[in-house]
Parts: C-alpha cells; sequence; structure tokens
C-alpha cells in the first residue's frame, strides 16, 4: 500500500509529469532555487556573482518555454512584493529599475527562448547553444540597463557586466547543460 502511494505520488510530482499539480509544483520549485541561487554570491560591484542564471537556464530547458517564463516572473514577484529573494537579499522595485535590473527583468524571456528552442531540437550541442543564447539576452538587457542606470560608460559596463562574468557563466553553461542532457537521456529510457 505504501509503495503504491509513493509510486502516485513520484508518477504525479515527477518533472517530465504533464499532470497540472507537477507543472506548478516544478515552476514554483524553480522559483524558489532561483531565489535560493541569488543568496549564493561573490559580492562584485556593481552586480555580483551569484547562481541566479544556473536556474534560468535549467527552468527554460526543463519546464518550456510557457513554464520558464512563468517561473521566473514569478521569482520577480516575489521580489516586487517585498521578499528578500534577490541578491544580497534585495528586494523591491527599485532592485529592477538599478544596476543589476536589467538581468533580472531578462530573466523570464531567456528562459522562454530556451524552453521554445529546447522543443525544437534536443540534441546536447543544441542544448548548450541554446543556453548560451539564454545568457546572451541576460547579459545583453543586464549590461545595457547597467550602462544607462549606473556606469554611463559603455566600456566600463561591458568590463563590469559582461566580461566579469565570462569564466563564472560559462562553467554554469555546461553545468546546465549537462545535467540537463543526463536527465533527458535517462528519461528516454
Amino acid at each position: 500500500m505504501q509503495a503504491a502511494k509513493t509510486e502516485s505520488l513520484s508518477k504525479y510530482l515527477s518533472l517530465t509529469s504533464d499532470h497540472s499539480v507537477a507543472r506548478l509544483f516544478w515552476i514554483v520549485t524553480f522559483a524558489i532555487l532561483t531565489a535560493i541561487a541569488a543568496q549564493i554570491e561573490i559580492p562584485l560591484n556593481p552586480v555580483p556573482l551569484t547562481l541566479q542564471t544556473f536556474f534560468v537556464l535549467l527552468s527554460g530547458a526543463f519546464l518550456g518555454k510557457k513554464g520558464g517564463f512563468l517561473s521566473m516572473s514569478i521569482y520577480l514577484l516575489l521580489g516586487l512584493i517585498g521578499l528578500p529573494v534577490f541578491a544580497g537579499g534585495g528586494f523591491g522595485f527599485h532592485s529592477l529599475i538599478g544596476p543589476t535590473g536589467g538581468y533580472l527583468l531578462a530573466f523570464p524571456f531567456a528562459a522562454f527562448v530556451i524552453g521554445y528552442l529546447v522543443s525544437l531540437k534536443r540534441g546536447r550541442i543544441y542544448i548548450i547553444l541554446w543556453m548560451a543564447m539564454g545568457l546572451l539576452i541576460i547579459f545583453t538587457l543586464g549590461t545595457v540597463q547597467l550602462n544607462f542606470a549606473y556606469l554611463h560608460n559603455w566600456n566600463a559596463s561591458l568590463n563590469a557586466g559582461l566580461l566579469a562574468f565570462s569564466v563564472w557563466d560559462v562553467v554554469k553553461l555546461a553545468a546546465a547543460s549537462s545535467i540537463y542532457s543526463q536527465f533527458s537521456e535517462k528519461a528516454r529510457i
């Protein structure tokens, strides 16, 4: 009896389940994981290194375009209503219009694009390319806002908003694409 309940629960909460309860569970879970990842940071000025983008990449790949977009939108909403979910315990509207706001606002769009592209083609190389495209969206919007809201110097914005993260985000990209590829290969068996 207990084994049947456990099997039923795991079926409904599986990451690959189409059941609406499972989808909602994972959408909220990825939003929460992104909030936790924001607190794991290496302080840099004006934009800290965090693990947030790791979960943005995974949310798009695992949840698809709608689920990834919704998950990252929930994450932003949690911060807007006053929960300290942004890097350094940040929250509120000022976080979205400040130096890190462009990165944050790009999360739902990056997850959407990754989810859309993954639905078209899933090979290991394609996953890396799609996730790299998601990072490009995040860093483009982030660097543009960093320039307009804070630094007012394109060279300084590129150095502080893009180049400072390049090695760290290549590592996150490799890890996220590997996790997704491994999971999707096992799910096909």
